[in-house]
């Protein structure tokens, strides 16, 4: 156990290193963990609107929760023809804003518990304390955690996520 925390550590140390100088796009960049979501970003055209000022938080799921979503799902969501849903599905884990676990954590707390965020897809998510971890809900019920948390950018924060959240 403490021999995976060691490397959990580590792990975050080297991402928060790397994120120095870099935006919320350069950051998923440079993590191997973070292809699927960089090949959507792509995908949708999104690579410019997020690499502009901002500032943006961004809840980026891992390669694991888009593995966890249906069979087909990201294939079909790819697709040229399926490029308006894919930028709603990903600018749904956009809040503007820098908000780092220290504002989420404060508005969580100010909110008695929860705190619902306004993302850039005009949808909400809801902010929560679960098991001392905060718990991102969509709109229809599905929860991630924030495995890792203040990757900061230039233009924003970046928070990583373990499942995929989707507007309704």
């Amino acid at each position: 156990m403490k021999k995976l925390f060691v490397m959990l550590f580590a792990f975050v140390l080297s991402i928060s290193a790397y994120s120095q100088g870099k935006d919320v796009v350069d950051i998923a960049i440079g993590s191997a963990d973070h292809t699927t979501l960089v090949a959507a970003v792509k995908a949708a055209d999104l690579v410019t609107t997020l690499k502009d000022k901002g500032p943006f938080t961004v809840f980026a799921p891992t390669n694991e929760a888009f593995n966890k979503l249906p069979a087909g799902t990201v294939e079909n969501l790819l697709k040229p023809e399926n490029k308006a849903q894919l930028a709603k599905v990903l600018t749904y884990h956009v809040v503007s804003g820098n908000l780092d676990a220290t504002a989420v954590v404060a508005a969580i707390k100010s909110g008695n518990g929860k705190a619902v965020l306004t993302t850039v897809s005009g949808g909400k998510l809801t902010a929560s304390m679960d098991m001392g971890k905060v718990k991102l809900t969509d709109e229809s019920g599905n929860s991630a955690f924030v495995t890792a948390a203040d990757l900061k950018g230039t233009n924003g924060v970046v928070h990583v996520i373990d499942e995929v959240l989707l507007p309704k």
